[in-house]
Order: structure tokens, then C-alpha cells, then sequence
């Protein structure tokens, strides 16, 4: 058996164990020397290490040989990377918390994990208008050069990913999963398209499914990978609040984009504002206060909408588009309907329907469905 193999049936195995964290971890193996002595040590030696019970049944049992060598199967069927909390390439930004993860399963760019990076979070029903800023702001940072990262949810996280493609940015999703599921399921023509360029990340190893404590867990992941947090509609009650409450505690910068008082999705951001988050109307807020040495590129930013607009210098919609809209008719569709109609490419087309959302004139609907605004 290689050394690699070892180390990767030895992380597998570290990260199913319950209650570990990088702390621990590390703490363990400054007396250990090598993480393949974790699994094969013996009980009274993993107690001695600080390990807590349940980790300790764990890694002694023919329950963690087995799942760690078909998590290292996937990890080889997949081409996804194993990246400890000990490696060179984790990222600092996540590594310094005092919880981070023992581990990282990453699909696509392990490089895309270290570089600047803003998270965009918010409601997973938010308004059209939520919609309209989540992109262009997320569409700003990116033509900055900064990725953008997020939860890979309905709403708000989609669109933040989506206008970052339409940019020709990078993108991080963070999943609440085990890395080879796709939650929600509609989502998984973006992860293919985010895998492109960025990267599809979980603390979770293969098979988790999306319980409902994994998400604040994710949470801190997605605020620890960031310099700052944008939250673009969050009602009282919103996981996104969770994200932003732990960027404050992870002494990152939260902002909120403000809203009407009478909207329920904006009562979450007034809070933050109120609590002391940065107001947010634009990229331009976000970039004054994070301390990354980029400065918005503009002429960039103008490149990528101009690429991209839908109306040539005729007023009329571009040959493309009309083709798009003609295909979308009158009645929802998704974009996998409208690849079959049109014969684009899936990435194109959610470029495409992004910058029609922005202009008016197509609306998303649930189940990730577009539907023609008349």
C-alpha cells in the first residue's frame, strides 16, 4: 500500500470520527507524529490524546477501516481531493478558526480555495429585486477578481454563483452534504459549471445526506472562507443570519444590503444593519471595507455586461436572445428545456437568462423554472 493510500484511509477515517476537530487533530499528532497512527492506536492511547468517547469507539471499530476505503474508492472514481487540515494548500483563511474542519472533500480548484474571496448568502425565496442585486453585486466582485462563494441554495446563493459564471469569474460552493450529492438536486448543471473554474467543497464525507444540523456546520465554512459576508434578504429566521452571525464571530466583515421595512425577507438584514453590519448598496461598499488589495475594475466590469447585453445598438434583442425567448414561450420552463430547444450549451444559457432576469425581462419560479415576463 502507498504512503498516499495510507494517509487517505487515515483522514477518511479522522473525518467520519464524531465530535473531531482540527484542534484535536492537531494536538494529536504533535505526540503521534503521522495521522495513520490514529486509526491503529489503541484505545487507552486515543483517550490520552484528549480523543472524546465516541471518536475513540470510532476509530477502533471494522466500522471505519471499511467506510474510510470506500471513501478513498470515490475519492479515486471521482478525482475530488482529500485536503487535511495539516496540508500546505488548506486554506489559511479557514485554518485559523477555532473550529475548523479536520478536512476538506474539494471537487474542481483546491487552488480557488486561497484565494480572496466574498460570500454572498441570503433567502432561499427571495424577491426578483433580491434576485437582480445578489447578481449584480456577485457579477462587481467578480469582475474584481475576487471569488465568490456561497451554500449552492435556491434563491439568493444560486444567483450569487450564476452571475458569477456570467462574469467569467471563479465560484465556491459549500455543501451542507456529503460532496457527491447535489442539494437541491435542481442545482446540479451549476455545480457542473462552477466545477469548471472554482470549486465544490464539504467538511462532510461521502454519502452524508442534508440533515438539518449540517448547515450551521456549513455555515461557518462559508463566513471562515471569506474576508466578508454579504447577506441580500434574510427574514428573522434565516440560515443566512446564522452565516453572518459566525463572521462576526470569526472577526470577518458583515454586510447588509438594506430593504423596505414592510418586506418581511429584509427584516433579517435590518437587524444586522442595526447590530452594526455595513450597509451594502453595491460591490463599491464591500470592496472600501475589506482589506484585499483590488480595486474594483470597472472598465472589467463594463466589458463582461456589454459582452453580454441582450439589446444591440438597434434597440432590438440580439439574434441569440429572441432565439431564447422563443423558446422559453409563455410558459416555465428550465434550463435543461431550453438547451433542448435551442441547442446552447447549459452555460450559456443560464448566462443568458441571468442577464434577461436583470433586464426585466424573465422571472424565475420555483423548482428552478424561468417564466417570461409580459
Amino acid at each position: 500500500m502507498s504512503d498516499s493510500l495510507r494517509t487517505n484511509l487515515a483522514w477518511a477515517a479522522v473525518v467520519r470520527a464524531p465530535g473531531l476537530g482540527a484542534a484535536t487533530v492537531l494536538q494529536a499528532l504533535e505526540q503521534l507524529g503521522d495521522v495513520c497512527a490514529l486509526p491503529g492506536a489503541s484505545p487507552a492511547t486515543l483517550r490520552s490524546l484528549g480523543l472524546g468517547q465516541s471518536a475513540v469507539a470510532y476509530l477502533c471499530s471494522d466500522i471505519a477501516r471499511a467506510e474510510a476505503a470506500a471513501d478513498v474508492l470515490w475519492l479515486e472514481q471521482s478525482g475530488a481531493t482529500l485536503l487535511p487540515c495539516t496540508s500546505e494548500r488548506f486554506p489559511p483563511q479557514l485554518g485559523a478558526l477555532g473550529d475548523a474542519p479536520t478536512a476538506l472533500y474539494v471537487l474542481g480548484s483546491v487552488t480557488a480555495l486561497s484565494q480572496p474571496q466574498v460570500a454572498i448568502v441570503g433567502s432561499r425565496v427571495p424577491t426578483a429585486a433580491g434576485r437582480r442585486i445578489a447578481a449584480q453585486i456577485s457579477m462587481e466582485l467578480s469582475a474584481a477578481g475576487l471569488v465568490i462563494t456561497s451554500g449552492l441554495a435556491r434563491g439568493i446563493d444560486t444567483a450569487a454563483h450564476e452571475a458569477a459564471l456570467a462574469a467569467g469569474g471563479r465560484t465556491l460552493a459549500v455543501l451542507g452534504t456529503g460532496p457527491d450529492l447535489c442539494y437541491p438536486a435542481d442545482n446540479r448543471s451549476l455545480v457542473q459549471r462552477i466545477l469548471c473554474s472554482g470549486a465544490v467543497v464539504s467538511e462532510f464525507a461521502p454519502g452524508t445526506p442534508p440533515c438539518r444540523h449540517n448547515f450551521p456546520r456549513r455555515n461557518r465554512i462559508i463566513s471562515g472562507l471569506a474576508r466578508g459576508t454579504v447577506v441580500v434578504e434574510a427574514a428573522t429566521d434565516s440560515g443566512s443570519l446564522i452565516t453572518a452571525r459566525k463572521a462576526l464571530d470569526q472577526g470577518r466583515e458583515v454586510f447588509a444590503v438594506p430593504g423596505s421595512p414592510l418586506n418581511p425577507q429584509a427584516a433579517g438584514c435590518l437587524d444586522l444593519l442595526l447590530e452594526g453590519a455595513h450597509l451594502a448598496r453595491g460591490a463599491a461598499d464591500v470592496l472600501r471595507q475589506i482589506e484585499i488589495p483590488i480595486e474594483l475594475n470597472i472598465a472589467s466590469y463594463q466589458c463582461v455586461t456589454v459582452k453580454q447585453k441582450p439589446v444591440g445598438s438597434s434597440g432590438r434583442l440580439d439574434k441569440d436572445y429572441e432565439m431564447l425567448l422563443d423558446a422559453l414561450g409563455f410558459e416555465p420552463a428550465s434550463i435543461d428545456d431550453l438547451v433542448d430547444r435551442t441547442g446552447f450549451n447549459p452555460g450559456t444559457v443560464a448566462s443568458m437568462m441571468l442577464i434577461l432576469e436583470l433586464e426585466g425581462r424573465v422571472e424565475t419560479r420555483p423548482g428552478a423554472l424561468f417564466n417570461r415576463v409580459t
